[in-house]
């Protein structure tokens, strides 16, 4: 199993924005058949360090999640996500 975990600080940090996120990366579902598992969460504690966005993937491998990266699904969706956000942090791993 591989894991996809990225973090996202709007540039515009409000939380209908989050939420606008939230909803944007969840329109991948079923659409992206590399992806076994997704799960969007928007923070609920707002500070200055905390990100505004949390995106945790599960894959079958790494090869699945880079086959993710350039689905054209993905593609339109990160398009979107560089409109909109400021910083993004990610950890992949393998578990």
């Amino acid at each position: 199993m591989f894991t996809h975990v990225v973090f996202f600080k709007l540039t515009d940090r409000t939380p209908e924005n989050a939420q606008k996120l939230r909803e944007v990366l969840l329109s991948m579902t079923g659409k992206i058949p590399q992806i076994k598992h997704m799960e969007v969460g928007v923070n609920v504690v707002p500070s200055e360090r905390a990100f505004d966005v949390a995106l945790f993937q599960r894959f079958d491998s790494l090869h699945d999640l880079q086959e993710y990266q350039a689905h054209p699904n993905h593609q339109e969706v990160l398009k979107y996500i560089l409109s909109v956000v400021a910083t993004r942090a990610s950890v992949d791993y393998e578990s």
